[in-house]
């Protein structure tokens, strides 16, 4: 509910207007509010704290609302505000706004506080509403409202602001500021949202030009309410406001535009009426049309002074503005004023602003500023007015296109290449090609030109990014595919191009029939997929058409032309994959299709190059395709091809191959049939050869290899390949047609022994094959281990992980093959020699990362133990530069998959890194090299947990709780009193600390003291590790204080129920209960969630909580965390009513404290036994609810059940409490008859005596 009141004073007295509006909130919608204050009586007590249960109602009742098109209770919701009719963008924005112009037309007051309403609720405000009318105020007193303040006892937030004839008080929750709204919450429904607001903006200045547009009232009220809300500290009402403002001003100057039309046509039509001759001329007339000539004088004046409120009101104050967003929307919309106005906006004046913004750090604001110059440059009537901005900032554009943004850099480009074209430099003239013959003579000079370009210029190598920078300029000629190929066929002797030239020439016309067909930027150019425009797909398939019936017939004379050549081969096939392949069958081009096949067939034969025998298995998949016409004919061209090549195969290996002797052959039947076997591997990749039967012959060949070791090594590379897709093609045939469990426990046992086969290869002398078994090895186990995943149990049969033994030797092959470098050997190189060298490091690098990313990928998904990523992860600073995005993206997944067992991970790293640096330069050593780079690792996995603390709570408690257990394992003596071994360990995890919440420090503390028996022990620099760990863990010298004197205090003298919350630590996990949860158990802590959750939302309210939380700690410390009984009791201070309430702090938050009593009202902790661990005793709670209170109405310690000391640590409790009732007497309400009974003790003399003992 939302409502709006304002009072008028009208010319009878005062009478109170109310427009109360109630509505369903759109998804995510924070907009709802309860009744408001009449008069905006905000400064009164009970007004605040009205003001604030309707602000926590309206915040309950926000996580309840749905969507107003969805059903409700069986009915559905209609939209009864302006603000869903806009965002659900269901009717006419022209009808809306009419029914809005009616409404203001029949009570202007009422739809204009609509109208208010709506941009409120449009800022995602979760606060409510209240007008008041403006009645005379002297200036100080109106000043004295133009205010934005923070209310620290009820934590709200007012701003008040005047919109005349109102003053306007919006009132909102403190975490507003860091919540989502409107205009920038993802999802389409919310992008649809920002146009459909955009768009209201503009039709309500439309539809008014004509009546209310110049009342003095309308504009008045909403520049006002925009200016106002634009100079808010809150980011959502900046952000909202300066759009709907800046939109505002461009609907007006559309308006200005139409007017200056009408003020001509009226002058002309004036001029004419007056020019007639006096019999036929009407005074009549004349004057109605000089009325009208007037009146268009008139509203130009009044729109002027419209917009220039708005400019300096809102665009002066935000085109600076801190958030990018804000400064993005001001460029852009001043950039489209200069283009539709550039009488009045196309000046030095306005064009200064566009020029300093270009030195923006965000590159969405710079890329606005080109775009925007790029719209006025791109006009020839206004670059006259450019001179002097172009004298001034054109070295800046040029920097530009070095931007490290993309885009930036991009359309930097583009902009230079427009003021290239319109501006006129002396001294340089057009060359004009020279004449050639034929039709293509003018592009044939330019398409050389390019690869001599292309050729000689040291830019980058791949002509992809060439063709993708010149594709919106010189498009004609990038398609001129005729001119290209009758370059590389038709080209006269004395004009033939170079074998260099013609291998560059069929790079690019491969790049632009992939640019033309598919329409997405190159890697690294813009987003990852372009959305086309209907303009843009009919293009595209008009391109598509057009290669398609171009080289159906030009590619299979390419081919033949340049077949033995591997590189052009295998460029020139990818063309037929971006056909329009329905061509053949539609043009009646089939010769055209056998031609290409016999070609193909021809080429498979000739060549043994694996990416010229994929290339053409490709095309023939694509040519397969059974949806198509053509398949059959593809399909018989096929099977022949591999009938020849298996034939061959057999034959060759009947005639050399022998039983028990294995392969015996020369090299030339050797190199047969190693090619052979290529062949067929290249096509049993796409294209299912089962029926041929080459499992068992290609695993025979294995099989001797792993028993003998005497078959060359490239006859069992390809082999190895043709078994491995021989069983993939067999496991997607048993998934999908539903085989019987026999077929499938046969495969199952074959899989297995490739499995073996593999194993067995990793240790191979060869290093080509071990790689390539490792890697077939780690694919087929991720797909045999998400067998069980589907619904058919019968495929579960085949699921199969890796045994123990298999983990350990592929984490060795990694370690072996990845991060062992090989020794480089200095000698000088020529630079021919250099260059190679850099190709072999370049390829050496991809393929090391390779392997890695392989076997990460068995890591993330647990096909292999997550601690075997420990051994990666100690590598991680020392290959940053080559493996650190592969292990930083593992990191990531398996924290994701499991936060505990990755936490445990990255410990084991540190353990295991610490214990060798301690076996080679021991324990003492802590200010070395080595341990030194172990603790950076540590800080860096620590950095790697991000900013969002409650997130990573579990897993950074985990890491400390694994740390201080292997800090002081090993230390001999039942005290502890000799030196842990690994006490340097704690180093090394505090670099974790700084990621604990405030409470969960607490907690590791006291675990930390369950190992610290006598800390007057622990002194000497060789505790020092111990003492840095401890100040990580304590914030502040108060907090240290309080949390030593409760466990000295507090006596081990009975068990207690194990606590949740340290059996959850034990576990890796910690607790999460709902508020209703904590009135119905144990609290489990010191802090309850609602405390963690405010911690994360508002620094404010947390430093406020804090405060009282440090008064009331000796109340609340854990407990049973000493080993044994302390004798040294601190001595409570004696508080007295009086004189202890000037200690407690004065920000003192009610949010807080209510949620700080909701653990008071129900808890007082006791000591547990002095032999309980971490994980069986927990700080429990002794007595609870009526039980507790009853019992301290009973008088004495006796009674209660407590020894003489515990009674003195109760009372020291109840006093700090105390303490906090009398200062804050809402606390003292909250907690009703539990707070006169604190009272009640703190009272009487011998309850303060025995505190003092």
């Amino acid at each position: 509910m939302f409502r709006l009141e304002g009072e008028k004073n009208r010319r009878s007295g005062h009478l109170g207007r109310e427009n109360a509006i109630h509505d369903e909130t759109v998804p995510g919608s924070t907009v709802q509010s309860g009744s408001c204050l009449r008069n905006g009586n905000l400064q009164t007590p009970r007004g605040k704290r009205k003001v604030q249960e309707q602000c926590a109602h309206i915040r309950r009742n926000s996580s309840r609302s749905r969507r107003p098109s969805q059903p409700q209770n069986g009915e559905v919701v209609e939209a009864v505000t302006l603000f869903e009719v806009v965002s659900m963008g269901k009717r006419a924005m022209q009808s809306v706004v009419d029914d809005w112009v009616e409404a203001y037309i029949q009570d202007r007051d009422v739809a204009l506080l609509d109208l208010i309403n709506f941009y409120i609720q449009c800022s995602g405000c979760q606060g409510m509403v209240t007008a008041e009318m403006f009645q005379s105020l002297c200036n100080s007193d109106v000043m004295q409202k133009m205010t934005e303040t923070f209310d620290e006892e009820t934590g709200l937030q007012y701003k008040k602001f005047m919109a005349y004839p109102w003053i306007l008080t919006v009132t909102w929750p403190v975490d507003m500021d860091s919540g989502d709204y409107p205009l920038i919450k993802p999802g389409p429904y919310w992008k649809k949202f920002k146009a459909n607001f955009c768009e209201f903006t503009a039709v309500l200045i439309q539809q008014c030009q004509y009546s209310i547009l110049y009342d003095s009232y309308l504009m008045d009220t909403v520049i006002s309410l925009l200016t106002g809300l634009a100079d808010s500290r809150v980011r959502a009402f900046r952000h909202t406001s300066t759009l709907a403002a800046l939109k505002l001003l461009t609907a007006l100057v559309r308006v200005n535009l139409n007017l200056d039309v009408n003020k001509c046509n009226a002058q002309r039509l004036y001029q004419v009426e007056k020019n007639r001759i006096s019999v036929k001329r009407t005074n009549h007339r004349l004057d109605q049309l000089e009325r009208k000539r007037k009146e268009y004088e008139q509203k130009p004046l009044e729109i002027e002074n419209m917009m220039n409120a708005i400019f300096k009101g809102t665009f002066l104050q935000r085109y600076r503005d801190v958030i990018p967003e804000i400064r993005a929307i001001c460029i852009e919309e001043i950039g489209s004023w200069m283009k539709m106005y550039p009488d009045t906006f196309l000046n030095d004046s306005y064009l200064k602003y566009i020029g300093w913004m270009l030195y923006d750090k965000q590159p969405e604001v710079r890329l606005k500023c080109l775009l925007g110059l790029q719209g006025i440059y791109n006009r020839k009537e206004l670059v006259s007015k450019m001179d002097l901005f172009t004298s001034r900032f054109k070295d800046r554009i040029v920097s530009m296109t070095l931007d490290k943004d993309h885009e930036v850099a991009v359309q930097a480009m583009k902009l230079l290449m427009l003021m290239s074209q319109l501006l006129s430099y002396q001294g340089t003239e057009e060359e004009v090609p020279p004449k050639r013959r034929g039709k293509f003579g003018a592009n044939t000079c330019y398409m050389r030109k390019l690869i001599t370009f292309f050729l000689e210029s040291e830019l980058h190598k791949h002509v992809t990014y060439l063709v993708d920078s010149l594709w919106d300029w010189t498009g004609s000629l990038l398609k001129d595919w005729e001119c290209m190929t009758t370059l590389l066929l038709e080209a006269a002797e004395e004009e033939a191009l170079s074998d260099a030239q013609e291998s560059a020439l069929i790079e690019i016309i491969l790049a632009t029939v992939r640019e033309a067909a598919e329409g997405h930027p190159p890697v690294g150019r813009g987003a990852a997929k372009k959305i086309l425009s209907a303009k843009e797909k009919k293009i595209q398939l008009e391109d598509c058409t057009k290669i398609t019936e171009h080289f159906i017939v030009v590619l299979p004379q390419l081919l033949a032309k340049y077949s033995a050549d591997a590189e052009k081969v295998a460029n020139l096939l990818q063309i037929p994959q971006y056909y329009d392949l329905d061509v053949y069958s539609t043009g009646r081009l089939e010769k055209h299709l056998d031609a290409l096949l016999r070609v193909v067939k021809d080429i498979v034969a000739e060549h043994s190059d694996m990416d010229v025998l994929e290339a053409c298995s490709r095309t023939y998949y694509v040519f397969c395709n059974e949806e198509l016409a053509i398949h059959r004919r593809a399909d018989l061209a096929r099977t022949q091809l591999i009938d020849e090549l298996v034939d061959k195969l057999n034959e060759l290996l009947a005639d050399s191959w022998h039983e028990g002797e294995g392969l015996c052959t020369d090299e030339e039947g050797i190199c047969r049939i190693y090619t052979t076997l290529r062949r067929i591997a290249a096509f049993h990749n796409a294209h299912n050869l089962t029926k041929w039967n080459l499992y068992g012959k290609t695993s025979k060949l294995l099989v001797f290899e792993m028993e003998y070791g005497s078959l060359p090594v490239q006859m069992i590379l390809p082999a190895l390949q043709c078994t491995y897709f021989a069983l993939l093609w067999q496991l997607a045939s048993a998934v999908e047609r539903s085989s019987s469990k026999e077929t499938l426990l046969a495969l199952n046992r074959e899989l297995r022994f490739f499995c073996q086969i593999c194993a067995c290869y990793l240790s191979h002398k060869d290093k080509d094959l071990s790689e390539k078994a490792f890697m077939i090895l780690c694919d087929l186990l991720m797909i045999l281990s998400h067998q069980s995943s589907g619904d058919d149990e019968a495929v579960g049969v085949l699921q199969y992980l890796p045994s123990t033994s298999l983990q350990s030797k592929m984490l060795l092959f990694i370690q072996d093959h990845v991060f062992t470098e090989e020794k480089e050997e200095i000698k000088d190189l020529t630079e021919e020699e250099e260059r190679e060298k850099e190709g072999y490091k370049l390829n050496d690098l991809h393929r090391r990362r390779s392997l890695l990313a392989v076997y990460c990928k068995l890591i993330v998904f647990t096909v292999v133990e997550m601690s075997a990523a420990a051994e990666i992860y100690k590598h991680y600073m020392k290959t940053y530069n080559d493996f650190g995005d592969i292990i930083k993206e593992t990191l990531s997944r398996t924290r994701h998959n499991n936060k505990i067992q990755s936490a445990k991970t990255l410990i084991l790293c540190l353990q295991q890194l610490f214990q060798k640096h301690t076996e080679t330069h021991g324990s003492t050593h802590s200010m070395d090299s080595s341990f030194t780079n172990i603790k950076e690792l540590g800080r860096r996995f620590s950095l790697t947990f991000g900013w969002d603390q409650v997130k990573s709570r579990e897993s950074v408690a985990m890491i400390h709780k694994e740390g201080i257990e292997f800090a002081f394992q090993g230390a001999a003596g039942v005290e502890g009193k000799c030196l842990p071994p690994n006490l340097s360990f704690l180093l090394i995890i505090s670099e974790f600390s700084n990621k604990l919440l405030k409470p969960d420090k607490r907690l590791v503390y006291g675990y930390l003291q369950r190992y610290i028996t006598e800390p007057a022990s622990c002194r000497g620099d060789e505790w020092h590790p111990l003492v840095w760990y401890r100040n990580s863990l304590l914030a502040n010298e108060d907090e240290e204080n309080s949390v030593i004197s409760s466990l000295r205090e507090w006596s081990t003298t009975s068990r207690s129920k194990t606590s949740s919350f340290k059996r959850k630590l034990s576990n890796g996990s910690l607790p999460e209960t709902s508020h209703t949860e904590t009135t119905n158990k144990t609290p489990d802590f010191l802090c309850t969630p609602e405390l963690t959750a405010a911690a994360g939302k508002s620094r404010k309210r947390l430093k406020s909580q804090d405060t009282s939380l440090q008064e009331c700690l000796p109340f609340f410390c854990p407990v049973g965390l000493s080993r044994r009984r302390r004798e040294d009791v601190i001595k409570a201070e004696d508080f007295s009513a009086d004189g202890g309430a000037e200690d407690v702090g004065e920000d003192v938050d009610v949010v807080g404290a209510d949620q700080v009593c909701d653990g008071l009202y129900q808890s007082c902790t006791r000591p547990g036994g002095a032999d309980q661990s971490l994980e069986t005793s927990p700080p429990c709670l002794c007595y609870t609810g009526s039980r507790w209170r009853g019992q301290i109405k009973g008088g004495n310690a006796g009674q209660l059940g407590l020894a003489e000391e515990e009674e003195g640590c109760v009372l020291q409790a109840a006093a700090v409490c105390c303490r906090l009732l009398q200062k804050n007497c809402l606390l003292t309400r909250l907690l009703g008859p539990w707070a006169r009974t604190m009272l009640w003790m703190t009272s009487r003399p011998q309850r303060r005596q025995a505190a003092a003992s």
